[in-house]
């Protein structure tokens, strides 16, 4: 197979991947599609961990493409990454799609297509006032895929939940999201130990919180953002947003964020090897290898997956 595969850079949140993404963008002359369900938004920067500096001269897609608060979904993503991939193979270049949100990397390489899923308000107002443990029980019953890794609110849960009733409302859907699933496609997992994966969440927490990550939230409230859009978000926002409301003070906001994130990062590994269960190959290569070791691999690999 002559085609270029697509290739895959993913793992857990302070892997390093975006790093890594680029090197190798640079090496291959490849364009970045970001598969990470918060970078979308405009002005949330701090708290998503975009780090666009990272990126230097290697061009990015679906990033800073919303509005904060706005409501994005995997229907929107499947269709926007599909118009980035077409746009940069049109223009003879290589695709990388790199990021952490499992539902949108597995979505990808299962060439899953959505139709829009209406919004149900007799649904909601059902689920008004459930907690999140009790939406998230309500959605074990769903089949559908689902991404539990950023379910983390209980107006996500309620989307999830939303959708999933669609889907099972209207079975001859079923036909029109039947995956086609993308044939030599490469998946590089950045792997890194529970140890150093906690050093580096808690030190880059520090350090997006001395960079203005309160500030960030303030401005995006005083700019019309409602708070409980930013709560939407979870993690970074969630807790902050908390915090400059008066419902946390700052050691509070720090040490639930610090847990979240934690428990976040180890969602992810679990979504990761669920997909390795579900037939997705992961090539799981060491976060601290040199650049020089990390970009043979991959093109290793790459070669390998043109050969099929």
């Amino acid at each position: 197979m002559n085609q270029d595969p697509l290739i895959v850079i993913t793992g857990p949140t302070a892997s390093g991947k975006t790093a890594r993404a680029v090197a190798l963008a640079r090496e291959i002359d490849a364009e970045i599609i970001s598969a990470d369900s918060r970078q979308l938004y405009r002005g949330m920067n701090l708290g998503t961990g975009k780090d666009l500096e990272e990126y230097g001269s290697v061009p990015y897609h679906l990033i800073d493409i919303c509005d904060a608060g706005y409501k994005y979904n995997l229907f929107e993503y499947l269709r926007d990454y599909q118009q980035a991939y077409d746009d940069i193979v049109s223009r003879g270049k290589r695709v990388i799609l790199c990021g952490g949100t499992g539902l949108y990397v597995e979505s990808v390489l299962k060439g899953i297509a959505l139709p829009p899923v209406p919004q149900n308000d007799e649904l909601r107002a059902a689920l008004a006032g459930k907690s999140l443990d009790e939406l998230t029980e309500i959605l074990k019953h769903y089949k559908t895929l689902r991404n539990n890794s950023d379910i983390d609110t209980a107006k996500r849960a309620i989307r999830a939940i939303e959708i999933a009733t669609y889907y099972h409302e209207n079975p001859d859907l079923k036909v029109l999201t039947e995956p086609h699933p993308i044939e030599n496609a490469v998946v590089i997992g950045v792997n890194i130990d529970r140890e150093a994966r906690r050093e580096r969440i808690t030190r880059r927490l520090k350090a997006r919180l001395d960079a203005g990550m309160i500030d960030e939230v303030r401005r995006l409230i005083d700019s019309g953002v409602d708070a409980e859009d930013l709560i939407y978000y979870g993690l970074e926002y969630k807790f902050v947003t908390k915090h400059v409301i008066g419902e946390l003070s700052r050691d509070e906001m720090f040490n639930l964020l610090e847990i979240a994130i934690h428990q976040f990062a180890k969602r992810q590994m679990t979504w990761f090897r669920g997909m390795e269960r579900r037939g997705f190959h992961i090539n799981w290569v060491d976060h601290d290898i040199s650049d020089t070791e990390f970009l043979a691999k991959c093109l290793d690999l790459i070669d390998e997956a043109k050969k099929v």
